[in-house]
């Protein structure tokens, strides 16, 4: 059941902080409950739904008039403000309801231009559908339960017995200027009714004030939700899930069956996996190859997740890339078969978008959701799972019968969104998912911050626990991390498989994790120089190994940076224990790319000095400035610039390297100027 959130304190507080002025105060209150709302994902999620309340306000010229203030495009209800609620002139929009019809782009842009405020957002495009509703506040969502309910083949005389009269419906009609005709009609003819219930899309219910029209949508879903949990069956069993390895396996190969239909100029897809019980137990349906084709639970979401999942079986997991790419294939012909098929009616005006799955079924792994990047996997794999919900429940309790193929086809390549197509320029690194090891450190959360800023999703690796979840979080949600010492056996594997199994697969290794041990060579302890060879040469070459194996799953190449050190080149007194390992992995860069060019994956590297970092701690630098009598700075300048060199120009190194496509084997210098440790 959905809770209802409303807290009268909470309430005042917003309103008291908007001040005085009424109509302040009434939009505090539509932030509030829109905020509630957008809480709850099974009531909406990632942009889903729209909020909105009829005020007064004053022109430029002090006249009052009647303005509509709705949720503007780019803003989510559970972290709306009241700029996200833009107002909109009400006298334009009730004059185009006395229009035989209105384009797309006319009505956008008649919104657009009767906004108060000229550089607010776009109004929903249910701006109509909510001016021509008589009441002051007026809710939509995309309840989980409505959804079920309004995906029936019988869903009115499922709603006439849950309701009686308390709901009008309104057949499917693609939002914009014609569904807001018919539901002002619906209403008009139903004036008594108390909310909408939107066939195969969604739920309206409204009030005199904010709280009222919540208390509506909470009411009425929970009614829905409890006539569903009368027939809802009990969940099938989970199957086993696969072991670590042979998921990550999967994974690499699904990456790399949908890269091969990618141009070599397009980024490598991001997942997100969900393996959770209900999800597993799903997988373990009879139907689940009939209900992938059905559809989607609500027109939306098919811009997010295409109409139907790519549907692998046990057997094809098992087989690997071999059974795998196939699939994948087979999607892409029956994705191209049905823009084929559809597009002919725009006459050549649509363009195809990429024909790859937006989300995947696969047995004993779990559901997961793809994308540009980790956020668009993320609210993939929400809806995904939310569908799934949508669907059992509809199967238990009359059927899951969405709209067909051609109205889902006019949804997914609405003009408004095919207008979007080629607009915005996507981060230079967006898809890429990098591995930094030492993630926590100066040198790695610095280099972890400029891939990031580049759009690339990051996966940390360190030892240190509360460092990593700092790190992480500093990063956003939408990166991740394992904790561990990379020089316990099999730790390099482990990370390495936590990484696929969380995105999906790998682009980037930073190989940078190390430490300066020190002692002079000739008294040196053995387990001294074993200790240092196993953090700074043997866990580099043991990540590398791990990497290259996913590289070569994914087929589409890969890099793998190292950190390597100016002691690789030029020996410092008493730094042997550091420098001998550093020296063994410079050879080790080498070598691998000269033994993985012919596979696309270049091996690259950067010699930096004197970074302030876990390496060169603070006690260090004190003390190696005191053996060259000299204060720190001094020290830290100690080069050709005369200038500290610092994390972040580590960082730019690591990228410069990375996105130079037609480099390997090359070690870039990052010291200021230290010709004694100058590469020939």
């Amino acid at each position: 059941m959905i809770p209802n959130k409303w807290q009268e304190s909470i309430a005042a507080a917003m309103q008291d902080q908007a001040g005085d002025d009424a109509g302040a105060r009434e939009l505090a209150l539509r932030v509030y409950t829109s905020r509630l709302i957008g809480s709850d994902p099974d009531l909406v999620m990632h942009g889903g739904g729209n909020t909105s309340v009829k005020l007064i306000a004053r022109d430029i010229y002090g006249d009052e008039i009647d303005v509509i203030h709705i949720k503007g495009s780019g803003w989510d209800l559970e972290t709306i403000e009241a700029a996200g609620l833009p107002a909109v002139r009400m006298a334009p929009l009730m004059r185009l309801r006395d229009l035989p019809s209105l384009s797309d782009e006319d009505m956008v842009n008649v919104q657009r231009s009767n906004l108060l405020d000229s550089t607010a957002p776009n109004p929903s495009v249910e701006t109509l559908l909510h001016a021509y509703l008589p009441h002051k506040y007026v809710d939509h969502t995309h309840a989980t339960a409505f959804l079920a309910l309004a995906n029936l083949p019988e869903a009115e005389a499922a709603t006439r017995e849950i309701f009686g009269d308390k709901l009008a419906l309104v057949p499917y009609v693609m939002p914009g200027f014609a569904l807001a005709k018919l539901a002002a009609e619906t209403y008009e003819a139903n004036p008594g009714a108390e909310g909408l219930l939107l066939i195969n899309h969604g739920h309206f219910a409204w009030g005199r004030d904010a709280k009222s029209s919540y208390d509506k949508i909470i009411e009425h879903t929970n009614m829905v939700e409890a006539w569903l949990a009368d027939r809802r069956p009990e969940p099938l069993r989970p199957s086993a899930a696969l072991p670590a390895a042979a998921r990550a396996e999967a994974l690499a190969a699904l990456r790399g069956a949908i890269g091969a239909h990618l141009a070599t100029d397009q980024p490598m897809p991001v997942f997100d996996i969900r393996d959770g019980a209900d999800v597993m137990g799903f997988l373990e349906r009879d139907d689940l190859a009939a209900l992938a084709s059905r559809g989607v639970a609500t027109p939306d979401h098919v811009i997010r997740t295409k109409a139907h999942p790519l549907v692998l079986t046990q057997e094809e997991v098992a087989g690997g890339a071999d059974s795998i790419a196939p699939a994948v294939d087979r999607f892409v012909t029956g994705y191209t078969a049905y823009f084929d098929r559809q597009a002919p009616r725009f006459g050549g005006a649509k363009t195809m978008l990429s024909p790859t799955p937006n989300l995947a079924w696969v047995a004993g792994l779990g559901l997961v959701g793809i994308g540009a990047d980790a956020k668009a996997a993320r609210i993939a794999a929400d809806i995904g799972e939310q569908s799934q919900r949508v669907m059992r429940d509809g199967e238990a309790s009359g059927g899951f019968r969405p709209i067909g193929e051609a109205d889902l086809f006019d949804m997914e390549y609405w003009s408004l969104e095919q207008a979007k197509l080629g607009k915005g320029k996507r981060p230079a690194m967006q898809g890429r998912v990098v591995m930094v090891t030492g993630g926590a450190g100066a040198i790695g959360l610095a280099t972890a911050q400029a891939f990031a800023a580049r759009g690339a999703t990051l996966f940390l690796v360190d030892r240190d626990t509360d460092a990593l979840s700092a790190a992480i979080a500093s990063l956003g949600r939408d990166h991740g991390g394992t904790a561990l010492d990379i020089t316990r056996p099999g730790a390099p594997s482990e990370a390495v498989a936590a990484c696929v199994n969380r995105f999906g697969g790998l682009d980037i290794l930073v190989s940078n994790a190390g430490a300066a041990m020190t002692g002079d060579v000739a008294t040196l302890p053995d387990e001294t120089l074993r200790a240092s060879f196993e953090l700074n040469f043997f866990a580099h070459h043991a990540f590398a190994q791990t990497a290259v194996a996913v590289f070569r799953a994914q087929r589409r190449g890969g890099q793998i940076l190292f950190n390597v050190s100016k002691q690789a080149v030029n020996p410092g007194k008493g730094f042997a224990a550091y420098g001998l390992p550093k020296a063994t992995t410079f050879f080790l860069l080498r070598q691998l790319a000269l033994e993985l060019g012919g596979d696309g994956i270049r091996v690259n590297g950067v010699n930096a000095d004197r970074i302030r970092s876990g390496l060169l701690t603070p006690e260090m630098i004190a003390a190696r400035a005191a053996a060259r009598k000299v204060d720190e700075a001094t020290y830290l300048g100690g080069n050709l610039l005369g200038r500290e060199v610092e994390a972040h120009h580590v960082a730019e190194a690591f990228v410069a390297l990375a996105q130079s496509e037609r480099t390997t084997a090359h070690v870039m210098t990052v010291d200021g100027g230290n010709i004694e440790a100058a590469l020939r």
